[in-house]
């Protein structure tokens, strides 16, 4: 375990999003640390990593959904969280372009009504999941926190107005939130097959050739799971010690933080990865021309201000990632689709 997170002990922590990926993971994070976690729970997910790996009877879960009214006002001072984590979004770039109108319900209605209960139960820390797909494409590579927020597709805007609805409650109202712009996650317990890594995972442990739905060029910054978990709890770290801060210093209240790592690669580098750690002898099946629609090309972060202000750094390198990812998905093959 890590130096981040120690205090969470004895905590009452609300996560939306929970039964995501990185929610689960975090959560799993959050109980190690001894924290007392609150999720919620819209649908059943018997596939989700929550359920697959014991997590959810270790939690409080509410039923609901994000956008019903009252609803986390009454979670939250419920149970008293004093801890916020906000990862519950509409994350698929394709579902985004095909359904905007719900998918900026879910990311910007969703993020200004869980801000708007946090501020009125007093919760002491809030750390909300932005996404590096919020900056647009830039020219100059990589992302640095200070650069202007330009997107342009429907998920990339959503994230932007997520990154911005919820600072402007630090600066407006004094909640203390931060946001994070993480780079593409990856790991065990995302069942989601348009994804990359998911597919790539399926494909190779079933013994057929992964599918790689652009021409291999696009590069993206690929951040392991559990790396993107530490650097959460960092942030949320960093929260604290601001309350001890001189007037007018802080370290992350009303912040946008990048996490990464470290470097880029291309889709079809990451694609042989997967084949060669799996042992396999498989050619990836190449569908698409160029970058696929409503993507960007060419995108990472730069990590240095979370680095210098709260010393978190990536751990887990690509293969050792790819190892890991490739050991969640073969323990649970029965739940991945065919």
């Amino acid at each position: 375990m890590s130096s981040f997170g120690k205090s969470m002990r004895g905590r009452s922590v609300f996560v939306t999003g929970a039964y995501g990926m990185l929610g689960a993971w975090l959560v799993r994070a959050l109980l190690d640390r001894g924290a007392s976690v609150t999720v919620l729970r819209r649908d059943e997910v018997p596939a989700s990593m929550l359920a697959l790996d014991g997590l959810e009877p270790r939690c409080t879960v509410v039923r609901g959904d994000l956008l019903t009214p009252g609803l986390l006002e009454r979670a939250i001072g419920e149970h008293e969280c004093d801890t916020v984590f906000h990862l519950a979004a509409q994350t698929i770039v394709g579902t985004a372009n095909r359904s905007p109108v719900p998918t900026f319900e879910a990311n910007i209605r969703g993020t200004w009504l869980l801000m708007d209960a946090c501020r009125t139960q007093d919760v002491r820390r809030v750390v909300v999941a932005a996404s590096d797909k919020a900056y647009g494409a830039h020219e100059e590579l990589p992302y640095r926190e200070e650069f202007a927020l330009q997107p342009r597709f429907p998920y990339d805007v959503s994230k932007a107005a997520t990154d911005l609805i919820a600072r402007s409650y630090w600066h407006t109202y004094g909640v203390p939130v931060a946001t994070t712009r993480l780079a593409n996650i990856y790991g065990g317990g995302d069942l989601n097959r348009s994804r990359l890594l998911p597919e790539a995972a399926a494909a190779v442990l079933r013994g057929r050739a992964p599918v790689i739905r652009s021409d291999g060029s696009p590069e993206r910054d690929f951040l392991y799971v559990e790396d993107a978990a530490e650097a959460y709890l960092a942030i949320c770290d960093a929260l604290d010690a601001d309350e001890d801060a001189a007037p007018g210093t802080t370290r992350a209240r009303g912040e946008a933080f990048n996490a990464g790592g470290g470097r880029p690669h291309s889709v079809r580098s990451v694609i042989d990865a997967v084949v060669r750690v799996s042992g396999h002898d498989l050619v990836p099946d190449v569908r698409g021309s160029g970058t696929p629609s409503g993507e960007i090309d060419r995108q990472y972060v730069d990590s240095t201000k979370l680095r210098e202000r709260t010393g978190w750094e990536p751990l887990v390198g690509l293969d050792d990632g790819i190892a890991r990812t490739l050991d969640w998905y073969r323990e649970h093959l029965d739940a991945v689709p065919a």
